[in-house]
């Protein structure tokens, strides 16, 4: 994550209030998944929530996408950058070039980079303040001997059920499944359950804390609505509103933009 992804501080009543939802979702067992359903096991192979690697950066995957004639990947758009950390402006901000290799937890050959949202703004001459901040958003097109395999479910929580496009209101129950290298392979710590801050940016964003926030390498990761919709990516860290929450960049808005600017036919796999 950019700049912002560095910070730790002590949370405030929000984030007691996502303590105090995740110990009543969690109920005391390690797995755990959307509403009505059973606990969702990891599977093997390419699926939500493995990790990617870009030049050596260590991201998160989110959802699986298709077009009908291939099958990609998402991770943040900011994991192929190559400027500073502090460089998240994505109308500016340097990226690896459309092609550059990916390696990918799961398959047995590096996806290929499609689709960048960095770039594609860029390429648009894009100056909508809220899309140039939020506008996080990268697919990685899958090899199709890996495509044939993958799996669009969220790991734990199930899902994705379809796009949410309403936002979150303060309060809302949200969802997650990151996988930071940094755990070392701890994949309890893995589940994130917490609340919804708001909405930010003319809804290009959304604030989240859960009980342990996103950490560097967790950058990418999916983040499911209260009733297991896919609601964004994991792009920050913040200092506000409240202390070490998270910048959740919303889906439904970057796939809209993704469809507009060479990815058209674009669609969520759900789960």
């Amino acid at each position: 994550m950019p700049a912002r992804r560095s910070a730790r501080r002590t949370m405030t009543a929000l984030a007691a209030g996502a303590a105090v939802a995740a110990a009543a979702w969690l109920g005391g067992a390690t797995a755990v998944a959307a509403p009505g359903d059973g606990p969702v096991a990891t599977a093997p192979g390419v699926h939500p929530g493995v990790q990617t690697r870009t030049d050596g950066a260590q991201c998160t995957a989110n959802f699986l996408f298709t077009d009908g004639d291939a099958t990609y990947l998402g991770q943040a758009a900011h994991c192929s950058g190559t400027g500073a950390s502090t460089e998240t402006d994505g109308c500016t901000s340097a990226s690896l070039p459309l092609g550059t290799q990916v390696e990918v937890g799961g398959a047995s050959r590096p996806g290929t980079l499609v689709y960048n949202s960095w770039l594609a703004m860029q390429d648009a001459g894009e100056t909508d303040p809220d899309a140039c901040a939020y506008n996080d958003l990268a697919l990685v097109r899958l090899d199709p001997a890996d495509a044939a395999t993958a799996s669009g479910v969220v790991p734990i929580f199930g899902g994705p059920r379809g796009i949410d496009t309403d936002g979150t209101r303060p309060g809302d129950v949200v969802r997650s499944y990151g996988n930071s290298e940094l755990r070392g392979g701890v994949t309890l710590l893995s589940p994130k359950i917490g609340t919804s801050a708001g909405d930010r940016g003319h809804g290009w964003s959304h604030d989240v804390v859960t009980v342990t926030p996103g950490i560097p390498g967790d950058s990418g990761s999916a983040f499911l609505s209260p009733d297991g919709s896919a609601l964004g990516v994991l792009s920050t860290i913040q200092f506000a509103p409240v202390p070490a929450s998270n910048g959740v960049s919303d889906l439904a808005k970057m796939l809209g933009y993704a469809r507009g600017h060479g990815m058209g036919g674009l669609r969520l796999v759900t789960g």
